[in-house]
């Protein structure tokens, strides 16, 4: 998908330095991936402690 935004030049310039990214693009995507992946992390902490400690995982995986 084609975007046009205007980005702090010297932001993307030192993102692209410390991710050693060659492209404004890949830096961009980098990113994205990166926020989606911190915000399923948080939602998958809602769970914390909910789940039994007595489940059978292995049952579980053999499902039909």
């Amino acid at each position: 998908m084609r975007t046009t935004i205007d980005l702090p030049e010297a932001l993307v310039m030192e993102a692209m330095r410390l991710s050693h990214q060659r492209t404004k693009t890949g830096v961009i995507i980098s990113a994205l991936e990166d926020y989606v992946r911190k915000q399923k992390i948080q939602g998958l902490k809602k769970y914390r402690g909910r789940v039994p400690l007595n489940v059978d995982l292995n049952r579980l995986r053999r499902r039909p």
